[in-house]
């Protein structure tokens, strides 16, 4: 169980994903402490190429060449659309 947990984590960072933050501003109005700013945002995280080739060396290690040759390509697919979509989201935000 433990095994799979960590080869999910790996997989989540080798693909890349987003984390929704939260940043909250208080101060004190009328002797009360109170919540004056708040903001919500998502940050992408891009894939990470090190954990891609962490499960392609090792989480798929009973697979035959051509198996890990296509694993490699649909890898590397969604690693390039990952990165085309963090792309076209930061050239939005300039």
């Amino acid at each position: 169980m433990q095994d799979e947990a960590i080869w999910k984590a790996i997989r989540k960072v080798a693909l890349g994903y987003s984390v929704a933050e939260v940043t909250e501003e208080y101060g004190v109005q009328d002797g009360e402490m109170k919540l004056l700013k708040r903001k919500e945002t998502t940050k992408d995280i891009p894939p990470d190429l090190k954990a891609a080739k962490l499960l392609m060396q090792d989480g798929y290690a009973d697979l035959s060449d051509e198996e890990l040759a296509e694993e490699r390509k649909k890898l590397l697919a969604l690693l390039e659309e990952s990165g085309e979509a963090v792309e076209k989201k930061e050239r939005k935000t300039i």
